[in-house]
């Protein structure tokens, strides 16, 4: 399969494809189920992945795409531990005998698909390798779906898939959680930080010479924080957070404590009424 580069153009496509994603909400609840296994086992993870320098994230996404989190399964494939793989990638682990442990198989998958030499593990970065790990199917022979892999039970994906190698349909609709979908929940919680460049708040930055005064705040704040009530205003700011690299938050209308913290990095302070915000 011709090999697909990562280009300042593909970046800028996976960062603005994650930046809108917004998730289901008939599934968020099953992706939080998902993310509070992920979150168990970060241990086995960082086990794997610190001697490579790989995130601990990437490895966990990618163990519940090939096998649904079964610690008795190849992460190469889903395949039983207990022989080498039979189906793509076959034989492996090359090395060793049967059965195989967690950690010595995950290895090996990681490093067959050189992850340990890779060095790029900004958020285009790992998005890339995702989409490489399952493969450049969708992106070269359906441009017209994009991986749901990535992308499925968010508003990037509807249907078509691949139900064998090789096989495509229009209509199948993948039942997987895709992977940058769970990356997106995990950042819209807080459990993990993908930042691209570190943000200068704007309250932070010096004015420009001769710049007018800034016009004083009115006296009632058009939003406040609230982890109850909803409102457009609320929504209206999350789709522009979401526009600031390295900011993620659920595009839900609650103006709670993520989109104030979110709002913090940029302007330099909480929403109003935030029970962290100095009085």
């Amino acid at each position: 399969m011709p090999r697909v580069n990562l280009t300042p153009a593909l970046k800028a496509e996976y960062q603005q494809l994650f930046d809108s994603c917004i998730i289901r909400d008939a599934k968020i609840s099953q992706v939080e189920a998902i993310l509070h296994k992920l979150s168990d086992h970060r241990n086995h993870y960082l086990a794997v992945g610190g001697p490579l320098g790989i995130p601990w994230y990437f490895i966990a996404v990618i163990h519940n795409m090939e096998a649904s989190l079964n610690f008795n399964c190849h992460l190469h494939n889903g395949d039983p531990l207990s022989a080498r793989t039979v189906h793509v990638p076959a034989g492996r682990p090359k090395q060793g005998n049967p059965p195989f442990s967690w950690e010595e198989s995950a290895s090996d998958a990681l490093r067959m698909k050189g992850l340990h030499n890779w060095s790029d593990w900004s958020l285009p970065g790992v998005l890339y390798k995702l989409e490489e790990y399952n493969g450049w199917g969708y992106r070269l022979y359906h441009p017209h779906v994009l991986s749901p892999y990535l992308w499925s039970y968010s508003n990037h994906y509807v249907s078509g898939k691949y139900v064998a190698d090789g096989t495509w349909s229009d209509v199948a609709v993948s039942k997987q959680i895709g992977a940058a979908v769970c990356l997106r929940r995990m950042a819209e919680l807080g459990v993990i930080e993908l930042w691209e460049a570190p943000i200068t708040p704007v309250a932070a930055q010096a004015a420009a010479p001769g710049a007018p005064a800034a016009p004083e705040a009115p006296a009632e704040p058009l939003l406040r924080y609230s982890e109850t009530e909803t409102s457009t205003i609320a929504e209206n700011l999350q789709g522009f957070l979401n526009m600031v690299p390295g900011i993620f938050v659920r595009v839900d209308g609650y103006p709670g404590q993520r989109t104030s913290e979110a709002f913090k990095k940029v302007t330099g302070y909480y929403l109003y009424g935030d029970p962290r915000a100095k009085t």
